[in-house]
């Protein structure tokens, strides 16, 4: 490690300390030239999740885009910030253990409409009208019609 005060190459580690998620690990070092201390955080590297579109193309996944869309399915919603922070950090820990370099684009928008099912219905159904490109009002009332289905099914129960 090269000291930020005289740039020497070789220095001693006082104190290593995990940080709280477990995802980081600090270290107190101290130069042995200058014997300035200096703080370094080591973690691990992470290979990026590249999302394969439907038409081939691939880009690297972005949780903003996914957090948008959740967003603006959810705007005027009783959902809050956190819980779509959550479901978007749900979604990107499932992907990462499920694939290791590439995932469809396709698997990722039917999680998000899993989700939001289980999150507010109304924000459900506005999603799913874009992801599933629904061509018509009567589409969108079939939808309507099986969430009504699933409820009533649940209140029997």
């Amino acid at each position: 490690m090269k000291c930020p005060y005289c740039g020497f190459r070789e220095d001693k580690v006082i104190d290593s300390r995990e940080s709280e998620d477990g995802l980081q690990i600090r270290r107190r070092r101290e130069c042995l030239r200058c014997e300035k201390r200096y703080t370094t955080y080591e973690e691990i590297e992470e290979k990026p999740l590249i999302v394969v579109k439907k038409d081939g193309r691939r880009e690297k996944f972005m949780r903003e885009k996914i957090f948008s869309g959740i967003q603006k399915a959810c705007e005027k919603r009783p959902v809050s910030t956190e819980q779509i922070s959550m479901i978007v950090d749900e979604i990107e820990q499932e992907f990462k253990q499920r694939f290791e370099k590439e995932v469809p684009s396709e698997d990722i928008g039917n999680l998000i409409v899993e989700k939001l099912r289980n999150l507010d219905e109304v924000a459900y159904v506005r999603f799913a009208s874009v992801y599933r490109r629904f061509k018509d009002v009567s589409e969108f009332q079939k939808e309507v019609e099986k969430i009504r289905g699933e409820s009533n099914a649940k209140q029997d129960k």
